[in-house]
């Protein structure tokens, strides 16, 4: 007996795009039982679905940069730092990294991302893997440059460092802000340093740290330091939606 053929789409629907968001590796207590779960900021999952994509988790293993060609776009949240070997420095005593082989995944996707003009989005940490990725370097950490803790201000809770950006006109960050930029929701203790290959810096906070990059020549390609996903503002989310659409 064959298998039934799936319904066609009505006339004049459009298929979602699918859009990757890296995983993040924690240990959690679950009923009772401590386990590792590769997981996703809820956020990131509500605000892209409401923009009209399909968002799919993607845990970071060896291999994974094969799936760019079943991707519209892609997120690459925020998580740990990144080693410091990547960019050729030795490890400063306040880097807490994660995984060796999360690094190589992540930065093996990007790549392949990048090569393919995919539509991509970079926060926090996706950022600096971004900015490494073009053979840019980061400072390790941040408060040795500024001489102060605003970008991650420490408290008894998870505290967030407040800046207003200053735009670059004619940029893909100022298109989507527009004249209401917002202050930025920092927690974040490392940055750009070099900017790597074939990216611009088109937002700095007044003090200088580089809060947006993008990539020339690209699509869609932007990196934002903040915690975008962390707040009610959507409109990043919407603007990679709309550049999946686009193609």
């Amino acid at each position: 007996m064959k298998p039934a053929k799936s319904a066609p789409p009505p006339a004049g629907s459009q298929r979602r795009p699918v859009i990757g968001i890296t995983a993040r590796t924690v240990p959690v207590a679950l009923q009772g039982s401590a386990m590792v779960v590769s997981l996703s900021l809820q956020s990131h999952v509500d605000f892209l679905a409401a923009a009209g994509c399909v968002p799919v988790v993607l845990p970071l293993r060896p291999g994974v940069e094969q799936l760019v060609g079943d991707l519209q776009g892609l997120l690459v949240p925020g998580g740990p730092d990144l080693d410091p070997a990547l960019y050729g420095q030795d490890r400063h005593p306040r880097t807490r990294g994660g995984s060796p082989e999360m690094d190589r995944a992540e930065l093996a996707l990007l790549g392949a991302a990048l090569g393919a003009g995919l539509p991509l989005l970079a926060i926090c940490r996706g950022m600096q893997l971004l900015n490494v990725q073009c053979g840019g370097t980061l400072h390790q950490h941040l408060p040795e440059v500024t001489g102060n803790d605003t970008h991650r201000p420490q408290g008894a809770g998870f505290e967030f460092g407040r800046h207003v950006l200053e735009l670059r006109s004619g940029s893909h960050i100022a298109r989507i802000f527009g004249d209401d930029t917002p202050k930025t929701a920092c927690h974040h203790h490392q940055a750009v340093d070099r900017i790597g290959t074939g990216l611009t810096a088109t937002a700095r906070t007044p003090d200088g740290v580089v809060e947006v990059v993008e990539a020339a020549g690209h699509p869609f390609a932007v990196g934002v330091q903040w915690e975008a996903g962390q707040t009610e503002d959507d409109r990043l989310h919407r603007a990679l939606a709309d550049a999946a659409r686009r193609g």
